[in-house]
């Protein structure tokens, strides 16, 4: 097919979808033009800015008649900034996008099409949700720049204010960005590899108590005490200060070196009736408010009777795993890692749990071993990474037969391919609940119900 578009070209069309990216679609002659900025009914003019063999990215260049979803943005930087991808789309069409994202990658990579995938449970208030941020340092212009990355860019969207973490964040930002005009304090550069400041980290609780990650190239931070004194007399809600020091060359935003400058130790937030122990590096969900709806729907969703034994695979710091033991009679959560095993464990101690047992390991490997020694679950929760299940964890689900299977996924493109498996072997997807676990982003999260067939 010869490709109809060429860089530079400036087409005029109507959008017609939406990627799972949250970009554009736009089509020319049959070829598809992915499309940062255009929304559904969009029609616009589109600069393309490359070209594949089998498509081409652009941007809208000029708007000449809205879509009926499109609403202003709150955000003053959102027409650049790559945190987030639907800040100008109405939310009750954001929560139907991602209803249909799930839906086709159901059909399309499962070839699963006979399934209730309901509607998505949305937030009432969908600003100020995320309680973990990891804010990007940089040098611009002469200037101190903090903010999230420009789309498709590492150039940094600089920002006064992000409408979807607490507030404390903005002025804890502000506060370092004039220490580090104040005292000369460089940003850190990849190209060079000099500098002090790569990143921020800000992790928040429901109380808006704050804990603080500065991530820096360099063992010693210059100008500690002052910083120190500048965060704690203007924001009494600082709970701790940390450093982690990182002198990898990568994209990797922490190092494995955190050492404690103020504070407390950990941060506490909760979930529910739960309370959890946050370090400067645990997993937590982002949105503590969407993960109750979430961690309700999985115990829905289990069933869960006092004779049950219940695996909780990828565990995490224990959320699920506690949340399910006040109703089974022992859970075994598994965690590659360490940190978060040993945060696990002190969760069941702060909440007086009992009947979980915490293992360290890959849950591939331990998993399988665990039902070699005869230890054998009637139900089951994976809630992985991104990538998906290691096969060896879908092959001894097969292998031990558990009644139930409950799917946690913030990646519904691995999910459908790991579910497809579990189908293919005897099992049967009953029901699928997206939850909007990331409002504003083209992020959803999923809860589906597997049975025996």
């Amino acid at each position: 097919m010869e490709i109809p578009v060429k860089v530079g070209d400036v087409l005029k069309g109507e959008i017609k979808d939406l990627s799972h990216e949250g970009k554009g679609i736009l089509k020319v002659d049959n070829f598809t033009l992915f499309v940062e900025g255009g929304l559904i009914g969009d029609i616009a003019e589109v600069g393309v800015i490359n070209v594949k063999k089998r498509f081409g990215l652009g941007k809208v260049l000029n708007i000449i008649e809205p879509s009926k979803d499109r609403i202003n943005s709150k955000c003053n930087i959102s027409n650049i900034c790559g945190g987030c991808q639907f800040q100008e789309l109405q939310y009750i069409k954001q929560l139907q996008w991602k209803k249909n994202k799930v839906k086709m990658d159901l059909v399309k990579i499962g070839g699963i099409s006979q399934v209730e995938v309901n509607d998505t449970l949305g937030m009432e208030d969908p600003l100020r949700y995320r309680n973990n941020v990891q804010i990007p340092v940089g040098f611009q212009d002469n200037k101190v720049v903090l903010g999230f990355y420009e789309k498709g860019s590492y150039e940094i969207a600089n920002m006064n204010k992000c409408i979807i973490q607490p507030e404390i964040g903005d002025k804890t930002a502000e506060i370092i960005k004039n220490w580090m005009e104040k005292y000369n304090i460089k940003a850190y550069n990849k190209v060079s590899k000099k500098g002090i400041l790569r990143h921020i980290g800000i992790r928040t609780n429901k109380d808006n108590k704050a804990m603080l990650i500065l991530v820096t190239a360099v063992d010693k931070l210059p100008y500690e005490k002052e910083l120190i004194d500048m965060l704690i007399s203007n924001l009494k809600d600082i709970e701790s200060i940390y450093q982690n020091i990182n002198k990898m060359n990568t994209s990797v935003t922490y190092g494995r070196s955190f050492k404690k400058l103020y504070g407390k130790d950990k941060l506490i937030d909760w979930i529910g009736d739960y309370r959890f122990y946050i370090s400067p590096n645990s997993f937590f969900q982002v949105n503590r408010i969407q993960s109750k709806v979430l961690y309700d729907k999985v115990v829905e969703y289990l069933d869960l009777r006092k004779e049950d034994t219940v695996f909780d695979l990828y565990c995490g710091i224990g959320t699920i795993s506690l949340y399910l033991a006040y109703k089974a009679k022992k859970v075994y959560g598994v965690e590659i890692i360490k940190e978060a095993i040993l945060d696990a464990k002190e969760n069941a101690k702060l909440n007086n749990i009992s009947n979980v047992e915490f293992i360290e390991g890959k849950s591939e490997e331990i998993f399988p071993r665990l039902m070699k020694k005869g230890v054998k679950g009637n139900k089951v929760v994976l809630d992985p990474p991104r990538k998906g299940c290691e096969k060896e964890v879908l092959e001894t689900i097969i292998e031990m037969v558990p009644e139930k299977v409950v799917y946690v996924s913030c990646n519904s493109t691995t999910m459908a391919r790991d579910v497809a498996f579990l189908v293919e072997n005897g099992y049967k997807v009953e029901e699928v609940q997206p939850v909007d676990m990331f409002p504003m982003t083209s992020h959803v999260e999923c809860v589906v119900l597997i049975e025996r067939g």
